[in-house]
């Protein structure tokens, strides 16, 4: 049996372990509230926005604008968001999983990699993925303008012919304690594949020409739609942090609960050892 010493030593160590997950679950869980404002404010912006270009794309010849223009995919971008820091339970290597199933659905193709959060850039750069820009520090202090350098590198490429196909893979915040895996097509641009209700086929009027609107217009939504999956990410990121936190606090205190169970008795052992000796001891002067 461990001397008691060390089982003293061991419900310390525990005891402050629980205190850090504790404390970090409630830093995560004060980060994660304003991660859900933040992130339902753009939401239906950016839901509306997809509408209306799905919409737009729909009604539009593919060949008025590059980001519409559905290519053959011999090239793939795969912009995959993951987390700057751990201790956040499955959160990332589902995101890394998830990506490789990507990868693996185009065998004979160029796959390339725009990593978001160092988590996903050290899982496959120690696999020899393709990376094409790995954005570091974005979630250290999240800005719609990061959200844009990412969307206007991606559309430059896209345009000039670099990739002919790019995808999204992110955790989307569902509630606090499950987040969801979601895959998606960034570009090209897919148009409303059903009309709703009460719609019609009459064109849109372009001013001042159609190429002038898509400019502006398209660009626009691959920034917000990456605006939206970072607040998605950071978001998921918190929930999957207090949710893995709780649970390493829970795990600490039944450990400690044990180890003290463990401690009683060797102490008693102990005491009984020494009793005996005592009287051992008597009952030899006799």
């Amino acid at each position: 049996m461990a001397s008691l010493k060390l089982i003293r030593r061991r419900i310390i160590g525990v005891r402050n372990t629980a205190q850090i997950t504790r404390a970090m679950k409630m830093v995560a869980a004060a980060r994660l509230r304003r991660a859900q404002e933040n992130m339902e404010k753009a939401r239906p912006y950016a839901w509306k926005l997809r509408e209306v270009i799905a919409s737009l794309a729909y009604r539009t010849a593919h060949e008025q604008h590059p980001l519409l223009d559905v290519r053959e995919p011999q090239r793939i971008g795969i912009v995959t968001v993951t987390s700057d820091r751990g201790l956040c339970g499955s959160f990332n290597i589902n995101i890394c999983r998830s990506t490789q199933k990507v990868i693996t659905e185009f065998p004979d193709r160029d796959v390339e990699l725009f990593t978001i959060g160092k988590k996903g850039q050290d899982f496959f750069s120690k696999r020899g993925a393709k990376i094409f820009h790995y954005y570091p520090g974005v979630f250290q202090e999240l800005e719609f303008s990061q959200a844009a350098a990412v969307g206007s590198e991606i559309v430059e490429k896209y345009d000039s012919g670099g990739f002919d196909r790019i995808y999204l893979v992110y955790n989307e915040f569902k509630n606090v304690v499950q987040q969801r895996i979601i895959t998606e097509q960034l570009l090209p641009i897919e148009p409303q594949s059903v009309m709703t209700a009460g719609s019609s086929n009459i064109d849109y009027i372009y001013e001042p020409d159609p190429r002038g609107v898509l400019d502006k217009l398209l660009p626009m939504h691959v920034n917000m739609q990456l605006w939206r999956v970072m607040l998605e990410s950071y978001a998921a990121e918190q929930a999957a942090r207090m949710t893995a936190m709780d649970s390493a606090t829970e795990n600490a205190e039944e450990l400690v609960a044990e180890l003290t169970l463990q401690f009683n008795k060797a102490r008693q052992a102990a005491i009984t050892t020494e009793i005996g000796e005592i009287v051992g001891g008597a009952e030899a002067l006799k």
